[in-house]
C-alpha cells in the first residue's frame, strides 16, 4: 500500500504565501517524480510543478517565478512554496507521485486526497 498525505492548504489574501507538503509512505522501492497538480471548479486538472529524481523541475507557465517545488528524497516528501498568490490560483491542489512499489517492475501513478487553496482578492 502506498499513500500520499498532503498538508498546508488554506485561505490567504492575494499577494500572500502558502507552503504545501506531501509525504509518501508505504511499500516504496523507488520514486521517479513527485509534484503538484491543481483543479479549479469547472476546469480540468492541470500540472502545476513537478520535480524528478534527478533534480530537474518543470513548472506551468502561470506559476513560473512565483512557485517553487522541492523534494526531500530521504523523507519521500515534496513541497510547493507558493508566493505572490493570486485569486486565480484558487483550486484543490493534488500531490502526485510516479513510483515503483516493492514487487512491481513498472512505475505506478499515485494521487493524494487534495488540499484546498483559496486566495481572496
Amino acid at each position: 500500500q502506498v499513500q500520499l498525505v498532503e498538508s498546508g492548504g488554506g485561505l490567504v489574501q492575494a499577494g500572500g504565501s502558502l507552503r504545501l507538503s506531501c509525504a509518501a509512505s508505504g511499500s516504496i522501492f523507488s520514486i521517479n517524480s513527485m509534484g503538484w497538480y491543481r483543479q479549479a471548479p469547472g476546469k480540468q486538472r492541470e500540472l502545476v510543478a513537478v520535480a524528478t529524481s534527478s533534480g530537474s523541475t518543470n513548472y506551468a507557465e502561470p506559476v513560473k517565478g512565483r512557485f517553487t517545488v522541492s523534494r526531500d528524497n530521504a523523507k519521500k516528501t515534496v513541497y510547493l512554496q507558493m508566493n505572490s498568490l493570486k485569486p486565480e490560483d484558487t483550486a484543490v491542489y493534488y500531490c502526485n507521485a510516479v513510483l515503483k512499489p516493492y514487487g512491481f517492475t513498472y512505475l505506478k501513478n499515485y494521487w493524494g486526497q487534495g488540499t484546498q487553496v483559496t486566495v481572496s482578492s
